[in-house]
């Protein structure tokens, strides 16, 4: 396996921090050394940091634990983002290159026209040696400040910036096939190639989406880039040379790869499909996963059983089995309660429908706009 030569590393908040919650800075260090190390060798490297909520915490002299009032974790997060980049800066200045800063929130990926400008930025920087660090903006994304997981920004960074390996560095060894915190000699899965029921239920997600939302949202992000073509490695982040072993495609965690991309979508496609939120789910019957699968198909109201939640026309959803079972993710041309009124039916039924006859010749997701996992 080749030198990856574009590598997004994502360290997060747990494996940047050390018990007393302040920021590691030998640790710090240490990554330092081995994104020297992969530049040396060639490759580019886009950080990807969590921790600027620890960082302000600890230069505001309160105590470590996440506070639960949204003001003061924003002005924590406004704090902390000029703290924790002015020590990677000065880490990494230690050793002879600079770091340049990138805030995003979902606005700037939800937008074509920004989420452009940020591809620009960041092969900018590239080309000049910098190294970006991205993070979220927490002083304004509350929804991002509330679930605290880069996961999904990382995915979105590496699936921009056509990235050849994604590592999202973490306090855990890998996807287990069992909880290892319940079962003593639970297998650590090696290599993913596939999304299958039993990888996601061993994370802990259900048809209902229970379950541990650290790996549930590494999972979410290991989807997204395999329908990129680029694989991900979760690592324990200390784990000595832990990039620099996956980058040059070691075996350390779990490694997550597809299997046959051939069918890996389109940088548009991927955009158009991932970029925002999903607002709601569309339940599907099994005809319908067999199309949308095997065939490339559009969905069709004659294939959906159910809706869940409240979106409307041109919103990303997400498109499930009847067990639960992710499937995919696109943009709907229904709204939740059109589609509500239309599942089940033939477009010769919409044509006759008194409410619904103008989406007789509407797809529910067109294939152009939707993403199978």
């Amino acid at each position: 396996m080749s030198q990856a030569k574009r590598v997004v590393i994502k360290i997060g908040s747990s494996t940047l921090t050390d018990t007393q919650g302040r920021i590691d800075l030998p640790y710090i260090d240490q990554l330092a050394a081995q994104v020297q190390r992969l530049r040396e060798q060639g490759s580019e490297v886009i950080l990807v940091t969590s921790a600027a909520i620890s960082a302000g915490l600890q230069a505001l002299g309160m105590p470590p634990q996440r506070p639960n009032s949204m003001p003061v974790l924003q002005a924590a997060a406004a704090v902390g983002q000029l703290e924790l980049a002015k020590v990677y800066a000065q880490v990494f200045a230690n050793r002879g290159f600079k770091v340049g800063q990138i805030l995003l929130t979902r606005f700037e990926i939800e937008n074509r026209s920004t989420y452009l400008h940020a591809r620009d930025t960041i092969e900018k920087l590239l080309e000049l040696g910098v190294v970006p660090l991205i993070n979220e903006n927490d002083t304004v994304a509350v929804d991002e400040i509330r679930f605290g997981d880069n996961d999904t920004l990382a995915a979105q960074v590496a699936i921009l910036v056509k990235a050849d390996l994604c590592v999202l560095l973490s306090d855990i060894e890998g996807l287990y096939a069992a909880d290892p915190r319940l079962v003593e000699d639970a297998e650590l899965l090696e290599n993913v190639g596939s999304f299958t029921e039993e990888i996601v239920n061993a994370a802990g997600e259900s048809g209902s989406l229970s379950g541990s939302g650290g790996m549930v949202t590494k999972l979410e992000a290991a989807r997204m880039l395999m329908a990129a073509g680029i694989p991900m490695v979760i690592c324990e982040g200390h784990v000595p040379d832990a990039v620099i072993d996956a980058a040059a495609g070691k075996q350390v965690g779990t490694r997550f790869a597809q299997e046959d991309t051939r069918h890996s979508a389109g940088a548009r496609k991927l955009w158009v499909a991932l970029s925002g939120s999903a607002k709601g789910v569309i339940y599907v019957d099994d005809g319908a996963v067999k199309a949308l699968r095997e065939q490339g198909s559009s969905l069709l109201s004659v294939g959906v059983t159910r809706v869940a939640g409240s979106f409307i026309a041109g919103q990303a959803v997400n498109i499930r089995a009847l067990d639960g079972f992710l499937i995919g993710r696109g943009i709907t041309g229904f709204s939740s309660e059109e589609l509500a009124l239309a599942a089940g039916l033939k477009s010769t039924e919409l044509a006759g429908h008194e409410q619904l006859g103008h989406l007789a010749q509407t797809e529910v997701i067109h294939r152009d706009q939707m993403v199978v996992f």
